[in-house]
C-alpha cells in the first residue's frame, strides 16, 4: 500500500507543470581578494540586477585579536512591474545597516526626546 501512495504522489509531482525558465546571464563581472583580507566584488545580470561589495578586517573590540569583517555594499533589481530598486548597505560593529528611498522608517522622533537627549548630552550623562 506504502508503495502504491509513493507512486501517487510521484505521478502528481511529474505531472505538474514544469516552468521553463532559463538561467539568467551574469553580464559582468569581478572580484578581487586581498592577502590582507581586504576583497571586493560587484556583478551585474542580463535582467538589470546589479550587486557590489566590499569589506576590510577591522579591529572592532578592546583588544588587538578582536578583528572582525566590515563590509559595504549596494544591490539594485526591477520589480515585476518596471521600478528599479536600489538598497545600500554597511555590516559593521554596529550591525548591518540598509538604506533605500522604498524601505520603511521610523517616525520623527518627539520633540521633547529630542531637547531631553540633548540635555543629558550636555550634562555629561550620555
Amino acid at each position: 500500500m506504502k508503495f502504491i501512495v509513493a507512486v501517487a504522489f510521484l505521478a502528481v509531482a511529474l505531472a505538474a507543470p514544469q516552468e521553463d525558465k532559463k538561467p539568467i546571464e551574469i553580464v559582468a563581472s569581478n572580484s578581487e581578494m586581498n592577502a590582507d583580507g581586504s576583497y571586493s566584488f560587484d556583478f551585474e545580470s542580463a535582467d538589470g540586477t546589479k550587486v557590489s561589495e566590499s569589506g576590510n578586517q577591522k579591529q572592532v573590540g578592546a583588544k588587538p585579536e578582536e578583528i572582525g569583517t566590515v563590509s559595504k555594499g549596494s544591490y539594485s533589481f526591477t520589480t515585476p512591474d518596471g521600478v528599479v530598486l536600489t538598497v545600500n548597505w554597511v555590516a559593521d560593529e554596529n550591525g548591518f545597516q540598509a538604506t533605500g528611498d522604498h524601505l520603511p522608517t521610523p517616525p520623527p522622533m518627539p520633540e521633547h526626546v529630542v531637547k531631553m537627549l540633548a540635555d543629558l548630552k550636555a550634562a555629561g550623562v550620555l
